[in-house]
């Protein structure tokens, strides 16, 4: 369940959210941090349906979205992910992230059985940590030109 429950496609009428293509999920992560980076690779590179779509949170489409959901636009307490219209963060958004990769990381499924509450405390504790433990970087994540069509301003 999303954490900040919209109608469905509501950012399609929010006037600060720039129109953007919506018709793959996409995935919006924090551009400095270098976890949050690694994944996106991990993203693009297990990707092979090349369903998702990505965005850094630091991007005008990233920092609207922030808002429109109500989450932090500086803090990036939680990635997010757009799917069919609904916004879905913390462990739930990454477990169906990691779904929407297809076999062997759709396995994932199988963390549905723990509690959400405990998922989401495992979740914060990280994202607190992420850029102590990982690190940051001055310059957001770029894609290669070859995934460049893959990524929203």
């Amino acid at each position: 369940m999303s954490l900040h429950p919209r109608e469905p496609y509501s950012y399609r009428t929010d006037p600060s959210v720039p129109s953007f293509a919506d018709d793959r999920p996409l995935i919006v992560f924090d551009g400095h941090c270098v976890l949050c980076s690694r994944f996106a690779r991990f993203v693009i590179r297990h990707d092979v349906k090349r369903r998702f779509r990505l965005a850094a949170a630091q991007g005008k489409t990233g920092q609207a979205l922030y808002r429109h959901y109500g989450l932090d636009p500086v803090q990036f307490e939680t990635n997010l992910l757009v799917e069919d219209g609904h916004g879905w963060f913390k462990s739930d958004g990454t477990i169906r992230m990691f779904v929407g990769l297809g076999a062997p990381w759709s396995m994932a499924r199988v963390l549905r059985i723990v509690p959400v509450a405990w998922l989401d405390r495992l979740y914060e504790l990280v994202a607190r940590n992420r850029l102590r433990w990982f690190g940051s970087t001055p310059q957001c994540f770029m894609p290669s030109p070859a995934d460049r069509e893959r990524f929203v301003e």
